[in-house]
Formats: structure tokens, sequence, C-alpha cells
């Protein structure tokens, strides 16, 4: 089958830091899905894996990212109940084994759902790694109410055009959150807008000082989608006393976790990865929150954040999409689709 892989961590300016290649089809065990990937898109994820490792190291077989997924069940491992061939799925699958840049595909059934039926596998594509993380962080991570009783409170989302930023939006106005997301362009703020922000301001300015301009003291809620250090004063100022913070980006430089104790503030770090890495007892919830986000795009409360699309998948295309990504500017999400023939 054909795959995208590497076998060197290099800059993505190298030819060889992406390469097409030639695999054997695997075959499914137990739980497994056997995925025909049709549409595949790239995320931050994909590039820090990417240059994970110094250039000098060399993988004796070749590695394959890729963590999100829209494509057809081919065939069933032996204990799979969930699925069956033909089934029209999308996923975000698992860090722990090879990604999704190949044309088969082996995923766990509790990781996975039924596509969107009004999105095509391109659209569906875009949504599972962003929408499992703003799901997590919002209603796991920060435990704000699914049925819509947390009405009048305020979240602020920095970091708002992104990928999950984008999905985040969304979530939280379905959850009658008041959303302020940060945007730092004019395309950018537009774009998180449209997502269904109402209020949104630039996060390379104070975020406090326009936050007070907009009559909010503090927020009830922060997701920080963005450089943890760069804005870690300004979230410990503006959250209120007893509110959540959830983070999904690494500390380079350390934080001072005691700035939040005389408000009681609860920290949380959220890593969608988590329950399939460690095979969590409630790993299944991933494919139950999957299904509800389908349902909720399909009944017209989420759509798509899918901005360009690139085609076939190959290396090359690929490659555009990394740097893409890594160039830091990308608002919604990049689709590779149709495998080169």
């Amino acid at each position: 089958m054909k795959a995208v892989g590497l076998n060197r961590y290099l800059p993505i300016t190298d030819l060889e830091s992406l390469r097409d290649l030639e695999l054997l089809r695997p075959e499914p065990e137990e739980r497994d899905l056997l995925v025909r990937v049709e549409a595949i898109s790239v995320n931050p994820v994909d590039t820090k894996i990417r240059r994970s490792k110094g250039t000098d190291h060399h993988e004796d077989l070749p590695q394959v990212l890729g963590w999100d997924a829209a494509g057809v069940v081919e065939a069933v491992g032996s204990k799979a109940t969930l699925f069956q061939s033909g089934n029209e799925v999308y996923y975000a699958g698992s860090i722990t084994r090879p990604g999704a840049n190949s044309e088969y595909h082996l995923v766990d059934e509790r990781i996975v759902a039924i596509k969107p039926r009004c999105l095509d596998m391109a659209h569906a594509s875009a949504l599972p790694l962003t929408a499992i993380t703003a799901y997590e962080a919002v209603f796991n991570r920060m435990g704000i109410s699914i049925g819509g009783d947390s009405e009048g409170k305020t979240i602020l989302i920095i970091g708002g055009a992104g990928g999950v930023g984008s999905v985040a939006i969304q979530i939280a106005k379905i959850a009658n959150l008041r959303v302020i997301a940060t945007a730092s362009r004019p395309e950018t703020q537009a774009w998180c807008r449209t997502m269904g922000a109402d209020e949104v301001i630039d996060h390379t300015k104070s975020l406090p000082d326009q936050l007070q301009g907009l009559n909010y003291a503090t927020v009830d809620y922060i997701l920080n989608n963005a450089s943890t250090e760069q804005h870690w004063a300004a979230m410990c100022e503006v959250i209120k006393p007893q509110g959540f913070i959830c983070c999904i980006v690494d500390t380079i430089e350390a934080v001072d976790l005691n700035a939040l104790k005389r408000k009681s503030v609860i920290f949380a770090w959220e890593f969608m990865f988590t329950r399939s890495m460690y095979q969590t007892d409630d790993m299944i919830e991933q494919h139950k929150l999957l299904t509800r986000v389908a349902h909720w795009v399909d009944a017209g409360m989420i759509q798509s954040t899918l901005t360009e699309t690139l085609s076939p998948i190959n290396a090359a295309n690929l490659r555009i999409a990394h740097a893409r990504v890594e160039s830091g500017r990308m608002i919604g999400k990049l689709v590779l689709t149709g495998w080169h023939s």
C-alpha cells in the first residue's frame, strides 16, 4: 500500500523529511478496524513528532505520521462489535501506533465514530483531533455542563482561529457560554466571529486591558491553545476566583502555579491521546463524543473547519502542509485527499 513517512527527523525543507513509501497492508486484530483512508488533515502534533529527534537519528523502519482521518471500514478484528465493513468513519487515532498517512490504517474501534453524514470525507477529516481536544477540554477538564447549565458564564479562548480554537468556540456556544476569542489579524478575527465568538480581542496586546474595555474584570473559564508561559501572567490575572484554566501546549519555561492559589483556581492539561495511550477504562468515551459531535454537525450546530484542500496525498503535498502548520498562521484546518497513482 502507499504511505508517506520518515526515517530521519529533518527540517521540512529537506526532501527526505517526508518520503513516499510502499508498505505492507496491515491486518486487523481484536478490536481493530482496517480503514481505507480517503482524507487526512495535518495538526501541530505531526510537525512536532517529525522534529522530535535529532537530524542524525535514523529509524530502521519508516515512521508514518498523521492523526486525523476519514475513510471506509474495510475489515474488522475478531472482537470488534461497533462497526462493519462499508461504514464511513472519522477519527484521530493513537499516537502510540502508526499514523493515518497511509492507504490503509489500523485503529481501535473505541476511538472511532461514524462520520457526519452531511460532510464529505475531506470536511470530516478536518474535525476529529480538534473536536476531541476541544470537547475534552470544555466538558471533561473544566467540567462545563453539556446541557447548557453554564449559561451566562464567560470563557476566554486564546488562539481562537486555529484548529482547536475554531471548534472550541462552537462547542462553547452549544454550552451557552459567552465566548471571548483571541486573534491578532483581521482575517483571523473575522474567522473567530464566523465560528460564533461574541467578542474578539488581540492576544499580542494586553488581555486584561482589553477585557476591562469590554467590561469583563474576570472570566469564568480559560482555554489556552497557544504558548502557556507567554500568557500565564495574564491568565492568572483575569481568571475568576474558583475558575478553571485548561492548556493544551507544553510549557518551555517554568510557570508559577502558586499564582493560582489565592483564587483557588483549578488548572488542567488536555492531551487527547491520553485515553488511547494508556488504554484507560473510559477509552470508549472518544467514540461516544465523536458520535455526539457528528450529530451536532448534521444538526447544523457545528461546521467543519476545513479552509484548504490539497490533492493527492503524497510526500510533496504533505511537506507543503507541514510548512503551513509550522508557519503559525493557519486558519482552521488543511486537508489532503486522494492517493497518487
